[in-house]
């Protein structure tokens, strides 16, 4: 077996670590001896560092679950009285939750789901929001970030999420919202702050978060470092291991001008979870699925990969500049540069069942998927933002210009052999054929692998130019009545080019459109808000760059295909209040998304913007104290929604048999519901849990495969040693039960993690 990947040293995170480790736990010794120290009261109650982040260490009381606004300037309101549903999650509910991923953070916001990748559409972070997939549409500090990437927060202060179409927000996708993580910078006054993390299945992490002012405190510096590595509970073999470093650099503070430079790398060297595999139940090999779900051989921890052969690397670079400017009290010009690339290099065994092996012979086939890709972004985008005054109405406005290039490279292995064996992998087979074939109820993960890996740089390299202006704002008609309106015209021009053994061919698709919002808010008193909204995307085809699946006709054929932009359109009504003294946010919507022009296969190798498809749904919030002690963070979601028009079943321009008319959306459950709180038991001890309930979902569009509905339950508790030093115990899906997070249109859907156990020390000064 032969690999050209270039091997991480293993030595990089693992010094990292070691010196974090040995830096805070000589810390550790002055402080604790201090724990007869009398602790300060609770309320700032930094007590919580959890090795899911690192502490943000401000001295004010930011603790609370409640967020008042969101951190970009396009939302030209308060939320209270911002027509549209956003949830914030904050730096707090991040640490007591002990999140360390996007998707950790994300199970406490009802409506989202996470989708499973492969080969061609990546690995990584796929969310699904209001049962629209949202690959493309995660923004860093208001930018858009793209790649295929399973991100990290050990950088990030909190995460919004928008929910509904907003490509008046952020240019093209966005179809049922997005999602904008908010970077932690440069704050004005000293700080360090840290913790290590030790947990079931040799997790350890370690956090350093430090925040230096100079230049007679008009300066700060910030630097952020992770190391992490575990094992996964519940399965067999899988390992994750990654570190990060992020500074960053602010000159200006509290001046007119200021000047913001920031770096962010993240790599990860892992052993990935190969899923298990659904079952054909027919006796044709051809024959569709009939709700199908995962099946493990009688025993959750069996995996299905390779030890000698699969492996997963990943890396993001992120280089951002950024220049704001006070013109006036009244308006701030900003101008953001940034360039990032972003890669991953993969081979990893997917539990292949489409050849029946698991049903006729309780046998499994080892397919290889393999994926060697690089995405490079570079982006300019100037702000300007205020208020003002004209013909007697209050204006809270923000208008920009965005340019942005990306180019996504993408190209693999050849993995010899990678076909079913004919006849099937047979019960003999298994053991005897090098690894690609194993068994359902008791796979080897140490079989060695006697086949072949070659590095093969046939590939899709596509090329994208966008180019957009917007403006928003939010107008006093008086006291009681705000309108609040948004308009964005975008280009988008994409250049596709493939290499394959068959010959090269280029796809070109030009594109143009603009999209809108408009709201009418009333305040029946100051703290609340009853609203109607209307907003609008646009998902041009390529809209991915090549880094995830659009229903992408930029392939054979398109030449013949309808490639105009797919169009949705949100209409909502609903409302917020802010109670008990403005501590406690609650909010309601009832919504209808319409997606009437997708893209559907309407012959062989043929598109057309023929499909629609509709979500009717309800969601519910509550965010912030209930009282002093008594925090809650919680949603409820209900989505129906429908393939109205589907066009004809296939994949690839091929057709198949069947109709998905009717049919529930996949990645998109009918009920789901999260539930996190905090209470202060006293001034140093303070106890939580949690409840998250997703309901049945599908895989595919033909309802066909599915993962289980289940209900998860976690605790946690914090206590304050010292007033420099916590202790924190999260305890995660504390009945171990066995679910699945991922459902992947066919084949295999991914396991989540049991039963964890991590006990956080944190230090602050």
């Amino acid at each position: 077996m032969s690999r050209t990947t270039t091997k991480i040293p293993a030595s990089s995170p693992r010094m990292l670590a070691s010196a974090i480790g040995v830096a805070l736990s000589a810390s550790s010794v002055a402080h604790l001896a201090q724990a007869a120290e009398d602790t300060e009261q609770k309320g700032q109650r930094n007590s919580i560092s959890l090795g899911a982040t690192s502490i943000t260490g401000e001295e004010q009381d930011n603790t609370s679950y409640q967020v008042e606004k969101a951190s970009s300037q396009k939302y030209t309101a308060p939320l209270v009285d911002t027509p549209r549903s956003v949830t914030v999650v904050p730096q707090q509910v991040l640490k007591d939750t002990a999140a360390t991923s996007l998707q950790d953070a994300l199970r406490t916001v009802p409506g989202i789901t996470f989708g499973a990748g492969e080969g061609g559409n990546p690995q990584g972070d796929r969310p699904f929001i209001r049962g629209f997939d949202a690959q493309g549409d995660t923004y860093l500090d208001g930018v858009r970030d793209t790649g295929g990437q399973s991100r990290e927060i050990f950088d990030i202060e909190s995460i919004e999420v928008s929910k509904g179409p907003n490509s008046s927000f952020g240019g093209r996708g966005s179809a049922g919202g997005s999602l904008n993580l908010v970077s932690k910078t440069p704050q004005a006054r000293d700080f360090t702050n840290g913790g290590f993390t030790y947990g079931s299945d040799q997790t350890r992490r370690y956090v350093l978060d430090v925040n230096r002012q100079f230049l007679d405190d008009s300066a700060a510096f910030r630097l952020n470092l992770m190391s992490h590595e575990q094992n996964v509970a519940g399965r067999d073999a899988v390992n994750y291991d990654r570190w990060g470093v992020a500074p960053s650099l602010t000159f200006g503070l509290g001046t007119p001008t200021r000047v913001n430079l920031s770096y962010y790398h993240m790599e990860s060297n892992d052993l990935p979870d190969s899923g298990i595999p659904y079952a054909f139940p027919n006796s044709s090999a051809t024959a569709v699925h009939v709700h199908d779900k995962p099946t493990d051989g009688g025993d959750s921890n069996n995996f299905y990969g390779l030890k000698s052969r699969d492996f997963r690397k990943t890396r993001a670079d992120i280089s951002t500049i950024s220049i704001e400017h006070d013109l006036s009290d009244t308006m701030t010009l900003k101008n953001t540069l940034r360039h990032g690339s972003t890669g991953q290099d993969y081979v990893l065994t997917q539990p292949d069942d489409s050849q029946r092996n698991v049903s006729r012979f309780g046998t499994v086939w080892r397919r290889a998927n393999t994926r060697v890709s690089t995405t490079t972004t570079t982006t300019n985008q100037t702000d300007l933002f205020g208020n003002f005054q004209a013909l007697g109405f209050k204006h809270s406005y923000s208008t920009g210009l965005e340019f942005t290039g990306e180019e996504t490279r993408v190209s693999g292995y050849t993995v010899s052999p990678n076909a079913n064996p004919a006849g099937g992998c047979i019960p003999s087979r298994v053991g005897t054929t090098g690894g690609t074939c194993t068994s359902l109820a008791n796979p080897n993960p140490d079989e060695a692998w006697t086949g072949s890996i070659a590095r093969n740089y046939n590939g899709t390299n596509t090329k994208a130019t966008s180019r957009g202006a917007y403006v928003f704002d939010t107008i006093e008609l008086d006291p009681k009545w705000l309108l609040n309106v948004g308009l964005r015209y975008d280009t988008f021009d994409t250049v596709a080019n493939t290499n394959a053994t068959t010959g090269r061919t280029k796809i070109k698709e030009d594109s143009q459109f603009f999209n809108w919002q408009a709201g009418l808010v009333w305040k029946p008193v100051e703290n609340a808000s009853i609203y109607a909204s209307y907003a609008t995307s646009a998902t041009p085809a390529g809209g991915l760059v090549g880094e995830g699946s659009d229903g992408n006709p930029l392939s054979a054929g398109a030449a013949t295909s309808d490639l105009q932009p797919e169009e949705t359109v949100n209409y909502e009504l609903g409302t917020k209040w802010d109670l008990f003294h403005d501590r406690l946010s609650l909010t309601a919507a009832v919504f209808r998304t319409e997606k009437k022009n997708t893209r559907i296969l309407v012959d062989a190798l043929t598109y057309e913007n023929a499909g629609e498809s509709q979500v009717d749904g309800l969601e519910l919030s509550a965010s912030g104290k209930l009282t002093d002690q008594w925090q809650v963070f919680a949603g409820y979601s209900y989505l129906d929604s429908e393939l109205v028009k589907s066009g004809r079943n296939g994949r690839n321009g091929v057709i198949s048999a069947g109709s998905n008319e009717g049919n529930q959306m996949p990645n998109t459950p009918k009920n789901t519901f999260s539930l996190w709180t905090t209470y202060d038991v006293t001034s140093k001890l303070t106890i939580g849990g949690g409840a998250f309930y997703v309901d049945d979902v599908y895989g595919d569009a033909g309802n066909t495969v599915y993962v289980p509905s289940y209900t998860r339950y976690d605790a946690m508790a914090s206590y304050k040693l010292t007033k420099n030093v916590d202790l924190q115990l999260n305890v995660q899906n504390l009945t171990d039960k066995v679910y699945y997070d991922k459902a992947f249109s066919t084949h295999f859907a991914n396991q989540a993690a049991g039963r964890t156990a991590l006990l956080t020390t944190s230090f602050h000064f």
